[in-house]
């Protein structure tokens, strides 16, 4: 028999917030679609971008880019200078989802987010409901990401979470895998009715 759950888990980049470098991309590569998808599959790629959610610093990330493709360093150079163009703002369902949650007595809430340390105070400057939270794990911070072990018992110890008392809410399948394996209930987000529908099935109140 399941545990009753007492805690809720969000993922922020594609579950609260909308977040994806081709929209900043589209501007800088204007009518080339191909020559942007080559580039953000080769220069500025998702594994690069996931090594500062990791610690690395921005400007050593740069400098290795830099030299391997140096007919592209404005391109590159924005993609944290221009960053926050690359959020088309908040999915408004899933923050009113949030924001339920926050105002019941029934859960705590938190975030555990990939994400470069460097750019956390940038973040809640543009959605402030970040400190909204009972407490948030930034990746960059702890120097090491998802879907790492390691990084899922920081927040389970630094709040007192129980796993099996627990739902994940992640965009990214290989995040919740690695939370099922921890016997943290994890929810793959894909739409909002789905969400919807598999939180009923973990008997959370709507």
């Amino acid at each position: 028999m399941k545990q009753q759950i007492d805690t809720i888990i969000f993922d922020l980049g594609g579950v609260l917030v909308d977040w994806n470098p081709t929209y900043l991309y589209q501007q800088i590569f204007k009518d080339n679609p191909e020559k942007m998808a080559w580039f953000l599959n080769n220069v500025c790629t998702p594994e690069w971008n996931l090594a500062h959610d990791a610690g690395q610093k921005i400007a050593d990330g740069e400098a290795q880019k830099i030299a391997e493709f140096p007919e592209y360093e404005t391109e590159i150079r924005a993609f944290y200078t221009d960053w926050e163009h690359m959020f088309k703002g908040t999915l408004e369902k899933n923050v009113a989802l949030f924001k339920h949650f926050k105002a019941s007595k029934d859960y705590r809430v938190f975030a555990l987010t990939n994400w470069s340390a460097e750019k956390w105070d940038k973040a809640i400057e543009l959605f402030p409901f970040f400190n909204d939270f009972d407490g948030v794990v930034v990746s960059g911070q702890e120097k090491c990401r998802k879907p790492s072990e390691k990084i899922f018992q920081i927040i389970f110890e630094r709040f007192q979470i129980t796993p099996e008392k627990a739902v994940f809410i992640d965009d990214n399948k290989e995040n919740i895998e690695a939370s099922n394996q921890l016997k943290l209930n994890g929810i793959h987000f894909q739409n909002h009715e789905q969400l919807l529908q598999d939180l009923k099935d973990l008997n959370i109140k709507l």
